[in-house]
């Protein structure tokens, strides 16, 4: 048999990503019987339009998944982050949610997550070389 010729491109493919998304979230479906997976997005906009803050990921499976969470660097330190991070919780808590989870890297926001209650549950060295990756788990609970 021939191996298969593979060549990895460098161009990002908003339609394959998408298409992976949706083959790996079947799987995880039929392997778990946990089908109630759904994405979550916020969008701030200062007055002329242009996006200062955004947040996206998905829940699925009593989990809350942060993929992203970002501040324009003017607005940040004015209480923007944290009023998407509790959007997210409590939309993520009327899903059911019980945990979320978030990973950052150590030259951005490690601080950020723990001072409103996530705890470090792993670290990557040199992910990218010189820092670290990390993975961030906060128990859900309103009162």
């Amino acid at each position: 048999m021939k191996p298969h010729i593979v060549e990895p491109n460098s161009d990002a493919d908003a339609e394959l990503n998408s298409f992976l998304d949706e083959r790996i979230y079947e799987f995880n479906v039929q392997s778990t019987g946990i089908g109630d997976g759904k994405l979550f997005n916020s969008i701030i906009k200062d007055d002329s339009g242009s996006i200062v803050a955004a947040v996206n990921g998905h829940t699925w499976g009593g989990c809350c998944h942060i993929l992203h969470l970002w501040v324009h660097e003017s607005k940040r330190r004015q209480g923007i982050g944290c009023a998407l991070l509790w959007a997210v919780e409590d939309e993520a808590i009327r899903r059911g949610c019980t945990q979320s989870l978030v990973t950052t890297h150590s030259f951005q926001a490690p601080a950020f997550y723990e001072r409103y209650g996530y705890v470090r549950q792993a670290s990557i060295p040199d992910y990218p070389k010189g820092f670290a990756q990390h993975l961030y788990l906060r128990q859900l609970v309103r009162e």
